[in-house]
Parts: C-alpha cells; sequence; structure tokens
C-alpha cells in the first residue's frame, strides 16, 4: 500500500541540462512531491518502461517544482537523459526519511563527496534559512565534476577539493575534514562507501553528531524486495525503507558494499 503522503503519477519535465560533464540538471512541475518532500528523501524515476525506476535524490524544491541530479550512468539514466521540455516522467516518491538538525546546531558541515552534492542542496537550503552558519566540503574527481557555484544556495562559500588538483585544493575529501570539525556542531554528509570507511576507520569525526546518507542500489523503494538490505547495530535495516539517512555511528561500515 501507498502512503497518502506518497505520490505515484506522471509529471512533466519543465528542463533537463547538463550541468557538470555526464551530470543533469531535471526540473519537473511536480507539486504534490513538492509539497511533501523533506531534504534527504528520494524519489524512484521510471526510466524506461522496459528497467526497473531509479532512486534518485531530491535535490532541491521550490514551490512547485522539483529537481533531480543525476549522472549518466547507464541505459535508464542515458534516457533519462535525453527527455525533453514537456516530456513526462513517471514518478513515485517522496520516499524515505530524511536528515534531523540538532535543536542546538548552529554551526553545519556538509561533506559532499562526487554525486553526494545531490541530496545536500536542499537540506543546506533549509539550514541557511534558519541562520545557521554553513561550511560545505565538496569533492571531485577533477574540475568538470565540480557543481557550478552558480547552482549552490546563497550563503554558501564552498571549500572545493578534487583527486587531481585541477579545482581549488588537492586530495581526497576526507583528507580536510579534520581541518573543520572543531567548529561544527553538527555533520551532515553524502558519498560513496569508500568515503565513509575512511571516516570510520581514521576516527574523522571525532566523534561529531553526524548523519549519512546512502548510496545503494534499490528495486522498489518501498521495503518490499529486501534488495537493499544493510547490516546496523540494530540489526538488519532496509535503505529505501529504515533509510537513506542513518546516523553515523549505526552502520556496520566494515560490512557495507560498495555500490
Amino acid at each position: 500500500m501507498i502512503s497518502n503522503m506518497v505520490s505515484h503519477n506522471s509529471y512533466p519535465v519543465i528542463s533537463n541540462k547538463e550541468v557538470m560533464s555526464g551530470v543533469y540538471l531535471m526540473w519537473l512541475e511536480a507539486s504534490e512531491i513538492a509539497a511533501a518532500a523533506k531534504p534527504g528523501q528520494f524519489i524512484m524515476v521510471s526510466c524506461n518502461s522496459n528497467l526497473l525506476c531509479r532512486p534518485i535524490s531530491i535535490h532541491w524544491v521550490d514551490n512547485n517544482r522539483l529537481a533531480i541530479l543525476y549522472a549518466k550512468t547507464g541505459n535508464g539514466t542515458k534516457w533519462l537523459s535525453e527527455q525533453v521540455s514537456n516530456s513526462h516522467i513517471d514518478i513515485l516518491g517522496p520516499l524515505g526519511n530524511g536528515y534531523t538538525l540538532l535543536p542546538y546546531a548552529k554551526n553545519i558541515l556538509f561533506i559532499a563527496g562526487g554525486m553526494g552534492i545531490a541530496p545536500l542542496l536542499f537540506l543546506a537550503e533549509t539550514v541557511i534559512q534558519q541562520g545557521k552558519d554553513v561550511t560545505m566540503l565538496i569533492g571531485a574527481q577533477k574540475a568538470s565534476l565540480v557543481l557550478p557555484d552558480k547552482l549552490l544556495p546563497v550563503g554558501i562559500e564552498p571549500v572545493i577539493i578534487t583527486d587531481d588538483g585541477s579545482m581549488g585544493k588537492k586530495g581526497r575529501i576526507t583528507d580536510f575534514m579534520s581541518e573543520y570539525l572543531d567548529t561544527a556542531d553538527q555533520v551532515f554528509a553524502c558519498g560513496p562507501a569508500p568515503m565513509y570507511r575512511t571516516m570510520y576507520k581514521n576516527n574523522l569525526l571525532k566523534n561529531k553528531p553526524c548523519q549519512v546518507s546512502l548510496e545503494v542500489r534499490m528495486a522498489c523503494g518501498m521495503g518490499v524486495c529486501y534488495g537493499c538490505t544493510i547490516k546496523t547495530r540494530q540489526g538488519l535495516k532496509q535503505v529505501c525503507h529504515d533509510g537513506p539517512v542513518y546516523n553515523f555511528d549505526e552502520v556496520l561500515w566494515d560490512e557495507l558494499i560498495d555500490i
């Protein structure tokens, strides 16, 4: 059964543009989902009638409009990248549990590794509107994979880190986290499993409260198929239903499979 808060419908595309190398920003007219969405939640997108739906983070909400940021990595997202204005996309959402801001947190640190930038901007915009101080670390392989400043919320001066040093600092995002943790009251992160494991093995968070969004494969998105099950300190959990956001210390990082 689909919750009354979850919409399953066909929505018109407003725009669909490549904003980084192989990465697209799509805006949809999706008032029901936009009204119910919370930062950190996701939608299931039907990319082609012959393919499974794709879980994609809600990137931004603006009144009746909903944005997704996605990389063209396979047949499904290739099809999605070819959709033009006034095309219609079948979507189920919003799904999952989002981020939670601690009441006392005033200084917020965001850690965006690669496509992990996708769910964090919606939250960053919300946090800035509440008058919080925001620092955002953005890690990418190279300059062409860094989200342009014009697409960031007003009030963010990002710290750019690239593997090859073609923009900002040279290295991995985990190399520079410790420089920004001391003043942070709460950390929000999204990125690949190796980034999280490095954070865990090297105790980079220094016991700061941190919530992370997991990037895993999903089939149903509704907690029916158990295809996205992970191991946590509280037992087996389904990322689509119990997540995708978890407290960092909940997850058994040594047993999380790379996606």
